[in-house]
């Protein structure tokens, strides 16, 4: 039994050392290049939502979600209209606030655009209504990109003064064929379903391959 858990220490090794050298994430970005040579990406409107995974066993990085009734760790991530995953996915533990996250991930997305020359000026971000404050929307406007955020009205009784935020709601149902498809094929992954491994930089790397996999499935 010692040899047997000695072996698989060895074998998991890789993937912390990877996580930790920026190894997965260059893995990563190298299948969002290879769909926008090949001319996949539709990134004329990105979708970004967030996903709790219950951590089964304990570990770092993780806290209890009050929303979901799991302690866990989630996530933050970006795909484009054809479910291609475009940006490293902003991690945190389950019980921080999740609307912070997007304006931690935008400068991801705005790096991984840079990195292959595309323009990303005039893009629709469109969110979920937990994603609706000022500080999201000027994010976005700030990179000359526009937000589409399903404006969240916080339990208020009156309508909020001022000019309505820009929302278009057929946009924001494409969440469910693209964001929310790319979780469901996430989910897949029997080793991402629960989060058994206590080290957070271990389950991630095993979660950047499974969006780089994602990525490569028309090549396959």
């Amino acid at each position: 039994m010692d040899a047997g858990r000695f072996t698989t220490a060895a074998s998991i090794a890789p993937f912390a050392d990877g996580r930790r050298d920026g190894c997965f994430d260059a893995i990563f970005a190298g299948t969002v290049v290879t769909l926008h040579h090949a001319d996949l990406l539709d990134t004329s409107v990105i979708h970004g939502d967030g996903t709790t995974t219950a951590a089964k066993k304990g570990g770092d990085n993780i806290g209890f979600s009050g929303h979901k009734k799991v302690k866990g760790d989630k996530v933050v991530a970006f795909c484009d209209r054809n479910c291609n995953v475009i940006a490293p996915f902003i991690s945190a533990p389950g019980n921080q606030n999740e609307s912070p996250l997007p304006r931690e991930a935008l400068p991801a997305v705005a790096g991984i655009a840079a990195s292959i020359s595309l323009d990303l000026r005039g893009t629709i971000v469109s969110l979920d209504g937990v994603y609706d404050c000022p500080r999201n929307r000027k994010a976005i406007f700030n990179r000359g990109m526009v937000p589409n955020i399903n404006p969240n009205p916080r339990g208020r009784k009156f309508t909020k003064r001022g000019r309505k935020p820009i929302f278009d709601e057929a946009i924001f149902q494409e969440r469910f064929n693209t964001i929310e498809r790319v979780f469901g094929w996430e989910d897949r992954f029997r080793r991402l379903l629960l989060r058994f491994e206590r080290l957070s930089h271990l389950h991630y790397a095993f979660k950047s391959l499974a969006y780089a996999m994602i990525n490569l499935r028309r090549f396959c």
